[in-house]
């Protein structure tokens, strides 16, 4: 699903270059679920990023899907990550002039289904909003808000989901509920899933933990054994 080869990363700060990837490989097969983990400033979503195509690296590839995406051109990587990637910002990047159901249903209109709105209103229901699809972000909790934005994330069936720090804006126990819930729906999915975390216990949640520290992979362990997905038509928390 993911193969990163030689990848690195290096910006300017204060007139002076910072490297903040260097000469990062991994492969991700499908359908694994694989948390990125580290101290903060280790590099770990700049990685999610460049694996996002949301940024270019300085030297390397990375290839998804079959897809060298660091050959693609501006057109070809927004189509790319329209049909291929999901994203789960911590912050939630909702749209604040748009209701919760108008959020979820933007993904599904860009790409012209024609139900949009009625698979956003499932997909609340999925993530137990059903009631407050006419609420604005501002009228929702962080909980809530999070809960929208993986809804959005999940809409058009991502084959690869990337969350970074997810839960980071969340109190402990809505930041467990919100891990849960992207797990099940990853399931449902049979996606594969990325997520980017400080947490060692949330990392442990994953079938494999790759550690970077300064920039570079310091360990690269794996844990559970790939879940399997729930039975046809089960329901998410």
């Amino acid at each position: 699903m993911i193969t990163v080869r030689g990848l690195s990363m290096r910006l300017d700060s204060g007139g002076r270059p910072v490297d903040v990837l260097t000469d990062i490989t991994l492969e991700v097969p499908a359908r694994q679920f694989v948390a990125i983990a580290g101290p903060s400033g280790s590099g770990k979503s700049t990685l999610l990023g460049l694996i996002a195509g949301l940024d270019r690296p300085t030297a390397g590839d990375i290839t998804v899907r079959g897809v060298e995406i660091t050959s693609l051109g501006e057109d070809e990587l927004a189509r790319f990550r329209r049909d291929t990637i999901g994203y789960v910002f911590q912050s939630f990047h909702l749209i604040p002039t748009l209701s919760a159901l108008e959020n979820v249903a933007v993904p599904l209109e860009l790409s012209g289904e024609a139900d949009a709105m009625e698979r956003a209103r499932a997909l609340l229901d999925d993530v137990g909003l059903a009631e407050r699809g006419h609420h604005y972000p501002v009228q929702l909790s962080g909980g809530e808000q999070q809960r929208v934005a993986v809804a959005r994330a999940v809409a058009r069936r991502p084959s690869l989901l990337l969350a970074d720090e997810p839960t980071g804006n969340l109190d402990s126990a809505t930041g467990k509920q919100i891990i849960d819930l992207i797990v099940a729906l990853n399931r449902n999915l049979g996606s594969t899933l990325v997520l980017v975390t400080h947490d060692p216990a949330l990392a442990a949640l994953a079938d494999r933990v790759i550690t970077l520290r300064d920039g570079r992979i310091v360990s690269d362990e794996s844990s559970n054994p790939s879940p399997c997905p729930l039975p046809r038509g089960e329901r998410v928390p």
